[in-house]
């Protein structure tokens, strides 16, 4: 019977996702925690291990199929230098390797070694998208909004227990925070798994988004119709659709999709609109009741 750890590695596998003892340790502390809190306040209807693997750190994690933050982050640089001059040099590809001043000023990508990328989890929840992101790239900083404060408690708990750093929790509404200096059209990548239309997601989310940063919307298989209403918001907000992924979680037959949107002018003033409105009225659409759609 395969552990806990077989069934964690098989699954990261699955993304070509090879790591460290200490990152394989956090996932399951982390779920360790999910289970454990779950138990007095609601956080994910999925808690057998394999489930939570597959449709919540699987699932999150399949953000790489559309962003490769493997080419972009330093925490890659000895392997990616190690590669170019083993290639180079055909040395032994098992010999240890220390990266000298000289290594990183002949490596041929070094203007993205001190690039630092901010991403925005927004309705982050039980942490779904972000804490996995987290623990397989530690220097990406991330933010967690949520508007329910004690979510937020339990992914501070998580994040401390994880020894994560560069990660905050913020509280509030995203109508109100992409209002805040601080935050408004200040991240890289905005991204979120959560349940709303994408014409007011697009709301919420691409206001945070700086100029030629990406919003991505975690969708289900289904969502042609829904993308083909968002059209008129996503560009009147700033936004336009650069790709869609379409892919199915390993050994299931559930079908995902990634919707990529590249800012390509700033958001203009007005938006995001009152705490409400995006989801009662969306951008060019008629007032609407919010359907939900079941992401586990």
């Amino acid at each position: 019977m395969d552990t806990r750890l077989d069934i964690l590695k098989k699954g990261l596998e699955s993304l070509d996702l090879n790591l460290s003892e200490v990152q394989f340790q956090q996932f399951l502390d982390y779920y360790d925690l999910l289970i454990e809190k779950n138990k007095v306040m609601n956080l994910t209807g999925i808690t057998d291990f394999s489930e939570v693997v597959t449709k919540h750190f699987l699932d999150s994690l399949s953000l790489i199929r559309i962003i490769d933050f493997r080419k972009m982050l330093n925490v890659d640089l000895k392997t990616r230098i190690n590669l170019e001059i083993n290639r180079n040099l055909e040395s032994n590809k098992d010999s240890e390797l220390s990266i000298s001043s000289n290594d990183v000023k002949s490596f041929p990508n070094k203007k993205n070694i001190n690039r630092t990328y901010r991403l925005l989890d927004l309705g982050t929840g039980a942490g779904f998208p972000g804490i996995p992101l987290k623990i397989v790239f530690p220097e990406l900083e991330i933010v967690l909004l949520d508007s329910v404060n004690k979510k937020l408690v339990f992914l501070q708990e998580v994040i401390d227990t994880l020894g994560l750093k560069k990660i905050e929790v913020v509280h509030g509404r995203a109508e109100d925070l992409a209002r805040d200096s601080a935050y408004r059209e200040s991240f890289d990548f905005c991204v979120s798994r959560a349940v709303a239309l994408l014409s007011s997601l697009s709301e919420y989310c691409i206001p945070f988004v700086k100029k030629n940063g990406v919003f991505i919307s975690y969708k289900s298989g289904k969502f042609e119709e829904e993308l083909k209403k968002a059209e008129k918001a996503i560009g009147i907000l700033g936004g336009k659709l650069e790709k869609v992924e379409m892919f199915q979680l390993p050994d299931t037959d559930m079908k995902r999709s990634l919707i990529l949107v590249r800012k390509v002018k700033n958001t203009k003033k007005l938006y995001p609109r009152k705490a409400g409105l995006p989801s009662k009225q969306p951008i060019g659409e008629k007032p609407v009741t919010v359907q939900r759609e079941n992401v586990e």
